[in-house]
């Protein structure tokens, strides 16, 4: 007698929309967007497709909604001053979104997609909103509101993304940040100094120097030159 493949045991318990998002989100983070299919989803959820496309959608549909998971929780952080100025305020929204981006790998470029294909989404209008509320009380006239608000986003998102790995990138700076760090500073160390005496000169920093920390700076001069608007 032939023996039957056995199927995987079906949850007894109803499935949620949010344990669908967390367990993609858990897949994601783990193996970037490759590992997330569905027959990892069903597999993990011990469910069939069909309850995850009635819940959350097709799977472009939940990678966004993993998305906007993930930078909505970002944008509930608050700053640790309970008398917090608005340049406080742009920083701990700024530091929020470097940390997910950081912690979850495969966000810059989802991040980035939601900005550009649905400014109406919930991300794009979020993080808008955070940022732009503080610009007004920075004193920045209203005509450059949106100017101003798009500077820092645009920033933020290009500062992170460099540190983001891309899925498929096997190379060192992926696998090994320090090490890439020591080999292009050994690289630009054999320059011709007098040809490239500003990259002689910067060798030490660029080798030392901390993501988190440089990133601040750079929130800090937009920040500078936003005041100066008004």
């Amino acid at each position: 007698m032939a023996t039957r493949t056995p199927r995987p045991q079906r949850r007894n318990q109803v499935l949620s929309r949010e344990q669908i998002i967390e367990t993609a989100i858990e897949l994601l983070d783990a193996g970037g967007e490759g590992a997330l299919t569905t027959r990892a989803l069903t597999e993990r959820l011990s469910t069939g497709a069909g309850a995850i496309y009635y819940r959350v959608g097709s799977r472009d549909e939940l990678l966004d909604t993993a998305t906007e998971t993930v930078v909505t929780a970002a944008l509930a952080a608050q700053p640790v001053k309970a008398t917090a100025t608005p340049e406080d305020e742009i920083r701990t929204v700024a530091l929020a979104l470097f940390d997910a981006i950081t912690e979850h790998q495969w966000l810059a470029t989802h991040l980035t997609l939601q900005l550009v294909r649905k400014p109406f989404g919930p991300v794009t209008v979020g993080i808008f909103e955070r940022i732009g509320r503080q610009v007004g009380a920075l004193g920045v006239p209203q005509a450059s509101w949106f100017d101003a608000a798009s500077t820092l986003v645009h920033y933020i998102l290009g500062a992170v993304s460099q540190n983001a790995r891309i899925d498929g990138d096997t190379s060192t700076v992926a696998s090994d940040r320090a090490e890439f760090l020591d080999a292009t500073a050994a690289a630009w160390q054999e320059l011709d100094a007098e040809d490239y005496p500003f990259m002689h000169a910067i060798v030490g920093q660029m080798n030392e120097h901390d993501d988190r920390e440089q990133f601040l700076t750079g929130i800090a001069v937009v920040l500078d030159g936003l005041t100066r608007l008004g």
